[in-house]
């Protein structure tokens, strides 16, 4: 029995071909299956360990492209149809949710209930299990902690077919959460996520924005640091700088009820010597900064300096770059047109890196062209990658889930 009759087995009228489309960092898949359950997903997976299948998860392909390209990729498992919210519990303030669910679908229904999962939607389009599995977090992850931190359960169909749950739908109940922030940020090397129980938040009925302008970094800082130990207790705390040498603008989000929004929101402007509020965000706010995207990461009371220093660097290479981010969480962007020379993009990240080890942090190539990445490594050395691989061995020893698309070539 053929491969592509076995998969038809499991997934009955649902396999073709890969073709253009379904490029993976511009890897084409041999195969495209496209399950409608765990069930599905775990009876593909069983297939592609029996006939030794190299596998990479698709849901609505908005980051395919980030990290390194899979060694290979004999099948693509596509999600796109797994977008079924399947529980609400509105008392709990939980979700249940298969990972195809776009973070628009599920904003829409948990919207009719005055309830909201707290994720920005930082790249238009993308699926619950796409920014779980690379762990993306916007503007709001100051208040409400990264993606990892909203993930109380999840189902995985692990290498071999097997699927394995951890954690629960109740909030209270921990059990197996560790395996759920184990699997986030993974980028699908370690199993498929089919299914994810999600924390909630009310929406909020009032919001307002303080915008404020400073010179420079530095003279940012103060202002920062009285910010970050008010009691005003703002949702987000975002940083922008358009280009190396403008001024730098920071916006405060408050939400809440009505009068204490109003009141909040003037202490955060007093704080910051007078900034403008707007019921409106920003031009930009909560997205990526430009094609070619660079993550890089500080602690707290080196933010400021980070923002002068990947500046000062970026001019020194003739590059127009613009820097957002969390001054709240020390998690900022960096981006870049998309014809940067090759050679000018490596020199740039090997001085970013210098600079992020320096402050605490690291630097990452998010996104870019494949031409550009092949040119560099886009994760960089990390800390406890020897970990990182006994993990890998564990639950995929043969290394065919997403092979060589994370760190360190996991």
């Amino acid at each position: 029995m053929s491969t592509l009759t076995e998969l038809e087995g499991a997934c009955p009228s649902r396999v073709r071909q890969g073709h253009g489309l379904d490029l993976i960092d511009g890897v084409t898949p041999g195969l495209v299956a496209s399950p409608l359950g765990t069930d599905e997903v775990a009876a593909v997976m069983r297939v592609a360990s029996s006939e030794g299948l190299s596998v990479v998860a698709r849901g609505a392909g908005t980051k395919l492209d980030w990290g390194n390209p899979p060694a290979s990729a004999d099948l693509l498992v596509d999600l796109s149809r797994m977008n079924r919210v399947i529980e609400h519990e509105a008392g709990d303030l939980v979700a249940r949710v298969e990972a195809g669910t776009t973070l628009a679908q599920l904003s829409e229904v948990l919207g009719s209930k005055g309830q909201r999962f707290p994720v920005d939607e930082v790249v238009a389009g993308s699926t619950v299990g796409g920014v779980v599995s690379t762990g993306l977090s916007g503007p709001l992850r100051y208040m409400y902690g990264a993606v990892r931190d909203l993930v109380l359960g999840i189902t995985v169909v692990r290498a071999d077919g097997v699927v394995a749950h951890a954690g629960s739908k109740v909030v209270k109940n921990v059990a197996g959460y560790d395996l759920a922030k184990l699997f986030t940020g993974s980028y699908g090397t370690l199993g498929i996520v089919t299914e994810l129980a999600l924390k909630l938040k009310p929406v909020p009925v009032a919001r307002s924005f303080v915008v404020a302008a400073f010179p420079s970094p530095g003279h940012l800082t103060p202002f920062l640091s009285a910010l970050l130990s008010c009691q005003a207790a703002p949702t987000a705390i975002e940083i922008e700088r358009t280009a190396p040498g403008s001024p730098v603008q920071l916006t405060v989000l408050v939400e809440g009820r009505p009068r204490s929004v109003e009141l909040r929101a003037a202490e955060v402007a007093a704080l910051l010597g007078g900034g403008e509020l707007f019921m409106t965000p920003p031009p930009g706010w909560g997205q990526l900064p430009g094609p070619v995207t660079l993550k890089l990461t500080a602690v707290l009371s080196a933010v400021p300096s980070l923002v002068e220093e990947a500046s000062s660097i970026a001019l020194q290479l003739g590059l127009p770059a613009r820097v957002t981010g969390s001054a709240g969480t020390g998690v900022l962007f960096m981006g870049l047109p998309d014809r940067v020379p090759a050679v000018v993009l490596a020199a740039l990240v090997a001085d970013l890196r210098a600079v992020c080890d320096g402050l605490g942090g690291h630097a990452v190539v998010l996104r870019a062209a494949a031409a550009l990445k092949a040119q560099l490594d886009p994760w960089g050395p990390v800390p406890g990658i020897d970990l990182m691989r006994r993990v890998k061995e564990s639950f995929d020893p043969d290394r065919r889930l997403a092979p060589g698309r994370f760190i360190g070539g996991i």
